[in-house]
This record gives C-alpha cells, structure tokens and sequence, in this order.
C-alpha cells in the first residue's frame, strides 16, 4: 500500500533520479515529486517527465510485457496515458533501478489515492475514462494482479469468506486511484500494476477510494452500474475490498475503515467481517484466518 518515502529513502531515490538523468543526458528543472508508492521519484525534463523507480535488484531485468514498458509496447494508441520515449536501467547494491523517459501528462488530480474533494469532473471526463478501461481490455495482459494466491490467503482473513475459484479476469490498469488520474484532459498514470485484474477490481479500487466524497462514489456506481450488478463485478469489488480492508489493517485511509467495513458487510450480509488487527471502525477485535466465516461469495 501507498507509503511516503523516509528521509534515507528520499535521498537515495534524489540521487537515482540524477543519475539516470545523467544516463540520458537530460536537464532536469523543478522541484522532484515522490510517488505514493514510495519507490519512485520524478521530475520535468522540458515537456518530458522522468520517473525513476527503486525495487529489489531480484526484480532485474523487467518482466517482457509488463509495467510501463510493457504497457507502451502492448496497449493501444487510444488508451490515454504518458507515452515513454527511453529507459534506462541499472543495478546498484541490492536494488534495481528503472528510469522511463515519458510525455508530461499533468498534475494528478490528488495528491493521495483517496479523494477528499469533488473535482468537478465533467460528464466527457466520465465518457473519456470508460472508454480507456473498454480499450485496456482489448490489450494482451501478462500478470494477474491481484495473484491468486494473495486473494485465497486476504479474502478469508479481511472478510471472513471463502476464497473464490475461476475468477473472470479482463486487462485493466489494476491501480486506478486517484493519484494515478488526470483532470484536463485526462491521463491514465503509473501502469506497474497493469494486467490481468478481476471483472469490476478497477470500477471499485476507484469508487472505494471516493467514499469520502459520497458525490463522486456514487457517479462511480452509477457509471459502471452493470459492471457492479454482475456476478462477477461483486466478486472483483470484494477483493478490491478486502486489498482496501488490508491497507486500513496497516494503518492507512482511517476515515475509509468505517465504509469499507459497512460495504463489506452488505456484500457477504455478515454482521462485522474479520479485518486483522483493527476490526470495522476501528475496534481491535480480530477473528483468526484460519477460521474464517463460511459464507460464500454472492
């Protein structure tokens, strides 16, 4: 989950940032903005924007068709998002670095992946981002994300069911926040997590993210109301969920706990679902994952 940089990390991930630079011989101006990540760092390069990331040097090289790199080589023209024109990679100790060269696409509509403020969008703004999903699943993905195995250990233990089987899975962002959008006009930003992701993950990574702005959570519902209603929509809003429950578990969207929780609980019609350490709201109650509840996913 998203986790600013410490001062070490900054440091280091300031110093990567000018070596690639260095690498592509660029001039570098502005002030450098870290990801919510907290592995990447950016910065303008005249109407170019160089991101560079930091991951564990086992991660080397990049995996073929996926991340950025991946995305630029394998999703179509129309979906709109930052073009990359060069990379550069490097080990250095025990991290690998990757450096993308791409289009300057704007500021992001918030500064965190939850929303605290309607922006105003407009409905052609809605129109554009449901037409950049459809054409994302067009495209081949090459990673499930999330991987079974994440969702057969977290769904038990954050709501308190089964694990689902023979998931239906479509190509999408699988990181659609609202750090990772543009306002005028819109983008699609970061695309390390693009793939294959659950039918509905996307729509409800987003709305579960606006609850705070009950405006924009329900134009979300609304817009993608058939995608919500299906089968398999709910059961890519439940893992949504559940990734969204683990995050409170570890400290993160204190003012999501409670939503999330009542959502949870409509869904599965449980009365309180198991969320770690910290239970619906913020009570400490904990149910064990290894004797989940045994109802079963709608």
């Amino acid at each position: 989950m998203s986790s600013p940089p410490d001062e070490p990390t900054r440091a280091a991930l300031t110093a990567a940032h000018a070596r690639a630079a260095g690498f592509l011989d660029l001039r570098c101006t502005g002030p450098i903005a870290f990801g919510t990540s907290g592995t990447t760092a950016g910065r303008r390069a005249d109407h170019l924007w160089l991101r560079v990331s930091r991951s564990s040097r086992t991660r080397a090289p990049r995996p073929t068709g996926q991340g950025a790199l991946g995305a630029e080589q394998l999703l179509p023209d129309s979906v709109l998002r930052p073009r990359i024109h060069r990379t550069v990679d490097w080990i250095d100790g025990e991290h690998f670095y990757k450096g993308d060269l791409a289009d300057f696409a704007g500021t992001a509509i918030s500064t965190t992946p939850d929303l605290r403020h309607d922006p105003g969008l407009d409905d052609t703004w809605w129109h554009t981002l449901k037409t950049a999903l459809a054409d994302t699943a067009t495209a081949t993905g090459t990673k499930a994300t999330p991987h079974q195995a994440w969702i057969d250990k977290n769904i038990p233990q954050y709501l308190g069911i089964p694990a689902p089987t023979g998931i239906e899975r479509v190509t999408g962002h699988g990181d659609l926040q609202w750090a990772n959008l543009t306002q005028e006009p819109l983008a699609l930003l970061d695309w390390e997590r693009w793939g294959l992701v659950p039918i509905g993950y996307d729509p409800a990574m987003l709305w579960a993210n606006s609850l705070q702005v009950p405006a924009i959570a329900d134009r979300i519902r609304t817009e993608f109301a058939d995608t919500f209603a299906s089968s398999a929509g709910r059961v890519g809003e439940l893992i949504a969920l559940a990734e969204m429950l683990q995050a409170v578990d570890r400290g993160y969207y204190p003012g999501l706990a409670p939503l999330l929780a009542d959502r949870a609980r409509e869904l599965i019609g449980a009365t309180a679902p198991p969320t770690g350490r910290h239970g619906p709201g913020g009570s400490r109650s904990r149910r064990s994952a290894s004797s989940p509840s045994r109802r079963q996913l709608p």
